[in-house]
């Protein structure tokens, strides 16, 4: 079965009363405040008329993400999710809910300016058929802010490195040995140089590179103030973009130039 297909059959997880995804972000303001670090320093200077976060859950973003679009979407293959965001985003009715999933997204061609996909990558061993859909929603001058969770951070590099071995390029699953079935929905890490070339052989090309959540640690959570750890955070982003440091990467991507003509 292909990834995508199998990423939409089990997208029911996010439907499970037990899995609640607003109560996953208690005690992870860090990580929440460095990603909008992250949107804030790719999209400076930028407005859209249209804007969809894709797989975005409850809405964590889209109320952040009116900053920078006149409409806003949350578009989301979970019902569950949907339900959760009505109430999430209650005192924001402008923004749209709509259920749909990344790789048969329910947009008009090139009808959407701006597109974040954030914590998804992690369910897409095989992410080609979400990146030709996205390719297809997007105008021609629109950006899509990708995230993927990165396996080539810096201490799996260490790892790798210390025992002599290579750094895979393809996803690699971190479940449990137990939680490796198919009844289970996939969660993998990326290579991130993997990654850039696929999206440019779906005619998309990266523009910017982040590395982020660089200080991801519980301990350090414990002892540092989150207010210096987001000052230090914001200028490690780009600093350590280039060499993929952090366990999260993000990337402003558009068309390729080439594909403007196709």
């Amino acid at each position: 079965m292909p990834a995508s297909k199998t990423a939409k059959k089990k997208s029911d997880q996010y439907n499970d009363p037990k899995h609640n995804y607003l109560e996953y972000w208690d005690g992870r303001d860090y990580e929440n405040e460095a990603e909008r670090l992250a949107i804030t320093r790719l999209l400076k200077g930028k407005h859209f008329k249209t804007a969809a976060d894709i797989g975005g859950g409850f809405g964590r973003l889209c109320i952040f993400l009116k900053n920078y679009a006149d409409k806003v979407t949350l578009a989301e293959p979970s019902q569950q999710q949907l339900d959760i965001a009505k109430e999430y985003l209650k005192d924001h009715p402008e923004i749209e809910r709509k259920l749909t999933q990344a790789d048969d997204l329910s947009f008009k061609d090139h009808s959407l300016d701006l597109i974040t996909m954030i914590r998804v990558m992690h369910h897409l061993p095989d992410p080609s058929e979400e990146f030709k859909e996205i390719k297809r929603v997007l105008s021609e001058d629109g950006y899509l802010i990708l995230e993927i969770a990165n396996y080539a951070h810096a201490r799996n590099r260490l790892k790798h490195l210390l025992k002599g071995q290579k750094l895979p390029t393809s996803p690699v699953d971190i479940r449990s040995k137990k939680n490796q079935n198919k009844d289970e929905i996939a969660f993998v890490n990326h290579n991130p140089k993997t990654v850039i070339k696929q999206l440019a052989h779906a005619g998309l090309q990266v523009d910017k590179i982040l590395s982020v959540s660089n200080l991801r640690s519980p301990g350090v959570k414990k002892i540092v103030p989150m207010n210096a750890m987001l000052k230090v955070e914001n200028i490690l982003q780009p600093a350590l973009a280039k060499s993929f440091f952090g366990p999260s990467v993000f990337l402003l991507v558009r068309h390729a130039k080439t594909s403007h003509s196709k």
